[in-house]
């Protein structure tokens, strides 16, 4: 055996036996053969970064290398390798007892133990004949696991095509993993006379197929397709059953486009056996300078209401070239929100109107340019009507245009102009006879921030310049325009104390953060003008440190009023976290309130009710937030809000709110009170088996149960107004769901329904769809199933 010579020096070693000899066959297909001395120096070269996917241009230069107890053949032409057999070759290996390989055809011949590992996909069986370039043969008796979703089975035969797809004959398919005990079988099991999979497109189409679950079979169908991964695919997707009070038997068979990788649509064939034929169709498209979704359902002759029924829910939104413009941005959206009538809202629970009465159409161009920026855009309103509780509909705003300055640290200074011209149209029997017109506001304001370390000072004064034009009169006092400016001084300051803290055995960061905000409006009279947009801000710790006590711009607060708060946070000096935060603010007003909305009640001088909050995230499982609103005139609390929530892991939650609202008006004597509880939880810990790797469903003892739900209980008048029930059992490769639902929209009757799901992991999913009804109704709910990127080859690399 000649020595190595490398860049340090030559050096000899001892003779190496033939049994231990790696020989790297390189295939030259064409190219010059060079034979490289074995004493010629090892030369390292830079290798690119490993690649999942070898390109088939690449594989006909990758080297064989072979390995055995016995290697002989003749160069160029054949090697036989006995005992401890394997080759090698880019992403593929064989072993096996005895190894044959003819190098002028590429063609391998195993047998014995043969075991292959093709880019992660493995095969057994005893028999082999391939190419290894082209991955085309055949294996006889051969069981197979796919690395990308795990599936598995036995096959009787499986012809390699190529690379990606492959034929098994007489075969079994299913994702249940293996038990080691005599008599396992799996859960469930296709049975076909052909399985062929396409890895590069991720699907597998069995023919002459048979379901069996929990030793159940179905009919044998003539092809069904599954996918290989959690890549789209066209084709039918599993079909929804239910059965409702409104609906009665509900049966929906969708079929998925997969038209490209950045476009797919999908249709809603749906029977009602209580209404009719309904059909939902949607298209969703991605591309670099432009995104949207497009929803069109139809139903002819809806039983229910004896009439055609429609809706068309559409978003678009594009980037242009804002360079052509001499712009820095320029982008655009488009809404198209819009159904047949007003019952829809109610009558149709699975579509993008569900619960919502206010449908808005919109149309925006906007733009930005160093420090100015605004937009030119248009909406119109569709309000869905209710008897039992009307509604009055919004003010379209055809057009409107705005324009906005912001400059800050201009000479220690911010300055901030807005500006907004808008054209108001409604039914004016519907707004209370207020004509339409015309308005344009102008709103600037300079500030002079003092900040340090511990302290700062905001003064800022803002002027407000409102004009309308109205199409008719005011019914007031008959005017047909009118004006107004209204001034505002402003003064926020507060100080941040900070000092080192211990509770509980924690070390914290614990500040106070005294504040004090002083706004001056003096009154200018506003009550006569129509109220196109304005409403009153809610009472919270965001909007009693603001300037105007209205949403809007058609009323301007009067206030000559002090705002007093203080604010304690505890900090994780290591993380920064904010493990809680105690907040209590007031507001004092000097002069009684005279500008107000039509209808509304000023406010008299005095004290405002007294905010209260706490947040605490003592530690990642626990959380607590509350808000409470105490009337010092009545002694009483105006509004408590505290929620709370544990999760101390994946799949354990239990959320728990109070929730209390003062009465209005006298009438309403027990107010708004309601608790609302929610949860995700595995029953298994109830007797004592916490399996770590939940959401597979390898807890001891097989399969592991979940809870979940949510109910929403009204207090005052004793009645469930939601609630979802539901039981999920994860099998580790087939997931089973029943879940009841009651809900009510509005004041109508309550419906309730009840769905089930058997997911079989990897394959497909069978029944009704409840996962909409859990995700939209518990927040923190995770499914036991979410898509994930596949596992590389390296995990499963031989």
């Amino acid at each position: 055996m000649p020595s190595l010579n490398r860049a340090a020096g030559r050096r000899s070693r001892p003779p190496v036996p033939l049994a231990l000899l790696s020989l790297a066959l390189v295939h030259a297909h064409g190219a010059s053969a060079q034979e490289v001395p074995l004493d010629a120096p090892l030369v390292l070269k830079r290798s690119p970064q490993l690649q999942e996917i070898i390109p088939q241009a690449m594989r006909g230069q990758l080297p064989s290398f072979v390995t055995g107890d016995k290697i002989t053949g003749q160069p160029d032409l054949e090697t036989h390798v006995q005992g401890h057999a394997a080759l090698r070759r880019g992403d593929m290996a064989i072993t096996a007892e005895q190894l044959d390989y003819y190098q002028p055809d590429d063609t391998a011949t195993a047998t014995g133990n043969v075991h292959v590992n093709q880019a992660g996909n493995v095969y057994d069986g005893p028999q082999l004949q391939l190419k290894l370039e082209t991955f085309e043969g055949f294996f006889n008796d051969v069981r197979y696991h796919f690395l990308a979703n795990g599936g598995q089975g036995k096959a009787e035969r499986i012809d390699f095509v190529d690379n990606n797809v492959s034929v098994a004959r007489i075969a079994t398919y299913t994702t249940c993993k293996p038990e080691d005990y005599p008599g396992w079988m799996p859960a469930w099991l296709i049975t076909a006379a052909t399985l062929t999979t396409d890895t590069e497109a991720d699907v597998g189409v069995a023919t002459s197929a048979r379901i069996t679950f929990m030793g159940v079979t179905t009919p044998a169908f003539p092809s069904m397709s599954f996918p290989l991964s959690d890549a789209r695919k066209s084709g039918v997707l599993p079909p929804t059953i239910g059965l409702d009070n409104v609906n009665g038997f509900e049966l929906t068979l969708p079929y998925y486009f997969n038209i490209a990788p950045n476009r797919d649509a999908t249709i809603y064939p749906t029977l009602m056996s209580k209404r009719g034929f309904d059909l939902g169709t949607e298209f969703r498209y991605l591309e670099d300078q432009y995104s949207g979704t497009a929803r069109i359902d139809y139903m002819p002759n809806d039983q229910l209401r004896n009439m055609d029924r429609w809706g068309i829910w559409t978003h678009h939104q594009q980037t242009f070239d804002a360079k052509y413009f001499d712009l820095d941005s320029l982008t655009g959206t488009l809404n198209i929100n819009r159904v047949s009538d007003d019952n829809y809202w109610s009558d149709f629970t699975n579509t993008p109107s569900l619960t919502q009465r206010l449908l808005s159409t919109d149309a925006t161009l906007n733009w930005a340019k160093g420090d100015w920026n605004g937009k030119i855009g248009a909406q119109d309103w569709q309000t869905l009507q209710n008897v039992d509780s009307p509604i009055v509909p919004p003010y379209n705003r055809l057009p409107q245009v705005t324009a906005n300055y912001n400059k800050y640290d201009w000479n220690g200074f911010d300055f901030s102009f807005s500006s907004d011209y808008s054209h108001f149209q409604a039914d004016p029997a519907l707004q209370g006879g207020q004509p339409n017109g015309d308005r344009v506001f102008g709103i600037a304001s300079l500030s002079r921030p003092f900040i340090t370390p511990g302290t700062y000072v905001i003064p800022k004064v803002m002027i407000n310049a409102t004009a309308y034009d109205f199409n008719s009169p005011l019914l007031t006092d008959g005017a047909t325009s009118a004006t107004r400016v209204v001034p505002t001084f402003s003064l926020d300051s507060g100080l941040v104390f900070e000092r080192d803290a211990d509770y509980f055995g924690r070390s914290f960061i614990q500040t106070l953060e005294p504040r004090a905000y002083y706004v001056y409006t003096p009154y200018r009279s506003q009550n006569n003008l129509p109220n196109y947009d304005s409403a009153s801000n809610d009472f919270n710790f965001a909007t009693v440190y603001t300037e105007n006590e209205f949403s809007g711009n058609d009323r301007i607060s009067d206030t000559n009023a002090l705002t007093l708060g203080v604010t304690s946070r505890l900090i994780d000096p290591d993380t920064g976290a904010e493990a809680a935060r105690f907040g209590v603010a007031q507001r004092f007003r000097f002069s009684d309130e005279r500008v107000v909305l039509p209808g509304g009640v000023p406010e008299d001088s005095g004290v405002s009710d007294l905010l209260l909050g706490a947040q605490i995230n003592w530690t990642p499982k626990w959380s607590v937030d509350s808000t409470f609103q105490y009337n010092p005139t009545d002694q009483d609390s105006s509004r408590t809000a505290i929620r709370t929530r544990y999760s101390p892991g994946p799949y354990r939650s239990v959320s728990l709110a109070y929730l209390y609202q003062a009465p209005s008006t006298p009438t309403s004597a027990d107010g708004d009170k309601s608790i609302d509880v929610s949860w995700q939880w595995p029953l298994n810990d109830l007797w004592g088996d916490k399996g770590k790797d939940l959401g597979a469903g390898r807890g001891q003892g097989g399969g592991r149960w979940f809870t979940v739900g949510r109910l929403d209980y009204s207090l005052q008048d004793r009645t469930l107004v939601n609630g979802v029930i539901g039981f999920e059992y994860d099998g580790c490769c087939w997931i089973g769901r029943v879940v009841l639902e009651r809900y009510t929209i509005g004041t109508s009757t309550p419906n309730s329904r009840i769905m089930f799901q058997l997911e079989l992991v990897g394959f497909a999913s069978l029944g009704s769809n409840p996962m909409r009804a859990l995700t939209q109704n518990i927040q923190s709910y995770t499914p036991l199933r979410t898509p994930s990127q596949g596992p590389s080859r390296y995990t499963n690399y031989d």
